[in-house]
């Protein structure tokens, strides 16, 4: 499975025959209260219990709850990323300076 990075780090990526989205939030508390929303649509496992990240079931979550929490996850991964750089970063800034973001259309539900 492909996985879609902005800015050299990761972003996202499709885990179970592109029906689940795996999407890099800002911190687990985040993830908490979207499991709260709607713990149909946004779960996770054991493999993503310490990681700021949430699973989201693409033929579940409403298009407007998908479409705000990816808009969020995004300005979030790229505001850290634009942070550490104008922080004066570090080696991984100077190495992912010039990456571009990647985008992939994800189908609706």
């Amino acid at each position: 499975m492909p996985s879609f990075l902005l800015q050299g780090r990761f972003f996202a990526r499709f885990r179970d025959e592109d029906t689940v989205l795996v999407l890099q939030l800002a911190s687990i508390t985040e993830r908490d209260v979207l499991m709260d929303l709607d713990p149909r649509a946004f779960f996770f496992t054991e493999h993503y219990r310490n990681y700021p990240a949430v699973l989201i079931r693409l033929a579940t979550v409403p298009p407007s709850h998908f479409g705000a929490v990816v808009r969020e996850a995004w300005d979030q991964v790229s505001d850290v990323r634009a942070s550490r750089s104008r922080a004066g970063g570090g080696k991984a800034d100077a190495r992912h300076a010039g990456a571009r973001a990647t985008k992939r259309r994800i189908p609706r539900a």
